[in-house]
């Protein structure tokens, strides 16, 4: 028997024609394994928690807000695609608030721009920014690196920036002698006029002017008068194209923007598990505290920057143990982005610097907001540490007063204009007259809500 089965797979490989002796092995196919929510691992949140930063954290525009800047989005295609097709010079500056799109905008069109081999192919980007540029030496050292001519340059000695700037733009030049169109992105623009002589600018602004290499130099700024930071030579260079953006996001585009940056597609993990995340998004959304939450976010701030932000701490604290956003997780977020920066100062104070702002408070309240001096505070915070005799340690006068001075360092307490800290006449420390930059509604709700010794709390 064993040698007629042989004989038969024998003959079926030899012989095509024997069909009916072939072995047909079908491959098996390996069905996904479905899970839900609360059958999901760590592995899976991981994945989710990925997804989602990435798409809060990434700096282009949300789908459903493509339309929004339309006409400025026109401009500012049709004038990279002319320097990288024709060869066209061009400068513009884009301006608007903090947080309206500008380089949010510019990073959308160069995404879409980069999928066109025709353009992405002709034009070299070189991306600037005046926070970290903080001089031109610096920012020709950035413009060198991006271009990757470092090996070019090595240890050449140049006489001045617009001749080393022409050396750039000469090595970049194609072996028929072409030049290479360039972009050049300037954030925080009005950072850059600040810089000695503005040579710099000058020199981008001359050589976008010129007929040898083809520059757009495109400038994202907040400040509206930022043309007349410029000087005259610099300023005549300038093509006085002003390309402004405003917040126009509505509240309901808002809502819409969270729900898209939440939602999975459904072939990202298993079909369940996404069907089951995506229902619980819109019903997350529609709850009122979550709702009322984001409006409170969205009158103090419209822009997708800080919709965005509330989000983040939500979707950090997904796990397996904790596998829903939950609204009080937003108003964690909430509370932390508008955070009291004096009430968070209050809460990193030593104890002797806490019982001598409660001294102060204690006089503001006795005397009105009358001005106040060291002696009286520290007569305040002996009849204090008095009362709390048994668990409150007492410091004498040389120890309180390097802590006080530290509160004036730190802003929390003011000193008084001409109260004898300049001039010929100094008065002694101890009686200067000084006032309290924190109200004592602040104070309460500090010491209540951090964990300090229970003596202090009111």
């Amino acid at each position: 028997m064993m040698l007629l089965k042989r004989h038969r797979r024998f003959a079926a490989r030899s012989c095509p024609e024997n069909a009916e002796y072939r072995t047909i092995f079908k491959p098996r196919m390996v069905k996904k394994k479905e899970y839900g929510l609360k059958e999901a691992d760590d592995e899976v949140w991981e994945k989710v928690q990925d997804l989602l930063r990435a798409r809060i954290c990434q700096n282009s525009l949300p789908e459903n807000m493509d339309g929004t800047f339309q006409s400025q989005r026109e401009h500012l295609t049709d004038l990279i695609r002319r320097c990288a097709t024709i060869g066209e010079s061009n400068s513009a500056l884009v301006i608007g608030p903090s947080g309206a799109g500008k380089t949010m905008l510019m990073s959308s069109i160069l995404s879409e721009l980069a999928k066109d081999s025709k353009i992405s192919g002709n034009i070299l980007q070189v991306h600037l920014n005046g926070l970290l540029q903080t001089d031109d030496r610096l920012a020709v050292q950035e413009i060198t690196r991006q271009l990757r001519l470092e090996n070019t340059v090595k240890d050449r000695v140049f006489g001045s920036m617009a001749e080393k700037l022409s050396f750039l733009l000469e090595a970049l030049k194609k072996d028929e002698g072409k030049s290479q169109s360039i972009l050049f992105v300037l954030e925080e623009f009005d950072l850059f006029a600040h810089h000695k002589n503005q040579t710099l600018l000058y020199n981008l602004f001359d050589i976008s002017q010129s007929e040898q290499t083809p520059v757009t130099v495109i400038g994202l700024t907040c400040r509206l008068d930022v043309v007349e930071l410029l000087e005259k030579r610099v300023k005549s260079g300038f093509s006085h194209r002003q390309i402004h953006l405003f917040h126009s996001l509505s509240f309901e585009q808002a809502c819409k923007v969270c729900e898209d940056a939440l939602t999975l597609p459904l072939n990202y993990l298993s079909k369940k598990f996404c069907t089951e995340w995506n229902s619980h998004v819109k019903e997350f959304l529609q709850e009122r505290i979550v709702e009322t939450s984001l409006r409170h976010l969205y009158d103090l701030d419209k822009s997708i920057r800080s919709v965005y932000s509330i989000l983040l701490i939500p979707i950090c604290r997904l796990g397996p143990s904790h596998p829903r956003l939950d609204s009080a997780d937003v108003l964690d977020a909430l509370k932390m982005s508008s955070c009291d920066s004096k009430s968070a100062m209050l809460q990193g104070l030593t104890i002797l610097q806490l019982c001598l702002i409660i001294a102060m408070k204690h006089l503001a309240e006795l005397y009105e907001g009358s001005n106040i001096n060291f002696e009286m505070v520290y007569n305040e915070y002996q009849k204090f540490v008095q009362k709390k005799s048994n668990s409150i340690q007492c410091f004498g006068k040389p120890v309180c007063l390097k802590a006080f001075e530290q509160l004036i360092v730190l802003e929390l307490v003011r000193p008084v204009e001409g109260s004898g800290f300049t001039g010929a006449k100094l008065t002694p420390k101890e009686y200067r007259s000084l006032k309290l930059l924190v109200t004592p509604l602040q104070v309460v709700e500090t010491l209540n809500s951090f964990s300090c010794p229970s003596e202090l709390k009111m």
